[in-house]
């Protein structure tokens, strides 16, 4: 993918987009655009826009990185009037054409709030020069922090993939990772920037002499927690530092970060873990149709189950799900049961909007159940200790016991981390359906009671 171009850059690029427009129809849309959200507080972030299509059967695809990540559920495009929604993040993109520009607004509700943002748009077209002699900083980083996080974590990790000047970077926490922020190499620096409908955001890399990274994020810290609140949801107390928020790192090469002695970042298999290794996870919630389902249910019962603490409102449940949908279609005929254990802010229980437009969009055929507001999660999932990632992936045998928790969701931005992930999700899966299921004890104490299985008569 080639340059996201910066808002100062916008008018620039129009003019030597002059030859594309001149070939496309004044009120069309159809192409690539350059476009940008702006904040409350000023801050431009740029991204890939694709629109297809005209009337209502536009389509708008998002990109996480290189990659088209996501689209639009419903779009129409009429008399110069744009509007894109992405149901499954709650987000519509409103605009107007003008001029061969979009401009307009964003509307996003997220977790108890709601974002607002200018938006505008130009054709995309390649810059006339692009940068050389950029520096190769492709790879892992280890990103320790100025003080632990709100869920105790001491380093991130930066992830780096390199097109010549261009890098597409992702920060890997314990609960996931930012998606991939992509930019070209200008000035001494990346700027780097990211949106895919529900996680907009903007960061600089400067390569400094020493061979590390400085990182310096524009991010806003979330509201205090509100009353009655658990407060591990939220963080720290306001008047604590929490590392995730810190305005600049700096990022080491794994080697030099362990050479000098600094933290590792979190493992994601520790980090969450069952109170008791021969106590059975169980579970009682109603589906999205209000019917009561549970751990005993025919469909759990003797077999492996991947419970997942989730929440649609959460970008990194989102790249989850994608992943288990592909699970749940290759296992599910072995013995699999995948089951998500979703807590939906209460504002959403009612109309369950964003939850439906979520299965719908990724195609899920695995058990959804309704479990409450993110704050309840610790009462209605008392078995796991230090449970604060969405999502968290809990791994049950046919025994019913939890053989594993994996914290977070690392996405294929992560590269690697992502491909080492789905081969321990498997390996795993692999080994728990390879045991053989319990014996059902009342079975078999009438078995040896002489009683017998119990003959059905056949009809014709």
């Amino acid at each position: 993918m080639k340059k996201h171009l910066k808002a100062a850059g916008l008018v620039a690029a129009l003019a030597s987009g002059a030859a594309v427009l001149a070939a496309t129809p004044a009120d069309s849309i159809d192409g690539r655009w350059d476009a940008t959200l702006t904040t409350r507080t000023g801050t431009v972030i740029p991204f890939r826009l694709d629109l297809s299509g005209s009337g209502d059967n536009i389509k708008g695809t998002l990109y996480d990185g290189f990659h088209p990540y996501d689209g639009t559920t419903a779009a129409t495009y009429k008399d110069g009037r744009l509007v894109l929604d992405i149901q499954h993040y709650l987000t519509t993109i409103s605009a107007q054409l003008q001029d061969g520009q979009l401009a307009g607004n964003v509307h996003s509700q997220n977790r108890g709030a709601s974002a607002d943002y200018q938006f505008h748009a130009v054709r995309h077209a390649d810059p006339a020069t692009v940068a050389a002699n950029a520096p190769d900083v492709s790879g892992n980083w280890v990103v320790p922090l100025p003080a632990p996080s709100s869920k105790g974590e001491k380093a991130f990790r930066f992830i780096v993939e390199q097109h010549g000047a261009e890098i597409g970077g992702s920060i890997l926490r314990v609960d996931g990772d930012t998606g991939a922020y992509t930019g070209d190499f200008k000035d001494g620096k990346w700027v780097l920037s990211h949106f895919d409908g529900g996680r907009p955001g903007i960061i600089t890399v400067i390569p400094n002499a020493d061979g590390t990274l400085t990182i310096q994020q524009r991010q806003e810290r979330p509201a205090a927690a509100p009353a009655g609140a658990a407060s591990s949801a939220y963080g720290a107390d306001e008047g604590t530092p929490d590392g995730r928020y810190a305005a600049k790192f700096t990022a080491y090469r794994p080697a030099a970060a362990l050479a000098k002695g600094l933290p590792a970042p979190a493992d994601y298999d520790q980090h969450t873990t069952a109170r008791d290794p021969h106590e059975k996870f169980t579970f009682s919630f109603p589906d999205d149709h209000g019917k009561l389902v549970s751990s005993e249910d025919p469909r759990f019962k003797g077999k492996v189950v991947l419970a997942i603490v989730t929440g649609t409102w959460c970008p990194n449940c989102h790249d989850e799900a994608q992943y288990l949908v592909q699970l749940d279609r290759k296992y599910r005929d072995k013995g699999l049961a995948i089951v998500a254990l979703d807590f939906e802010e209460p504002e959403q229980q009612a109309t369950l909007e964003r939850e439906h437009a979520f299965v719908k969009q990724y195609g899920v055929r695995y058990t959804y159940l309704i479990a409450g507001a993110p704050e309840e999660m610790w009462e209605k999932v008392p078995q796991l200790v230090n449970l604060n990632t969405w999502p968290a992936t809990v791994f049950v045998g046919r025994d019913g016991t939890v053989r594993a928790v994996h914290a977070g969701f690392a996405s294929p931005a992560s590269g690697e981390f992502n491909t080492r992930l789905q081969q321990e999700f498997e390996s795993r899966i692999q080994a728990l359906l390879a045991e053989k299921a319990p014996v059902n004890t009342s079975t078999a104490a009438s078995t040896r009671a002489g009683a017998g299985p119990v003959q059905v008569a056949q009809t014709n």
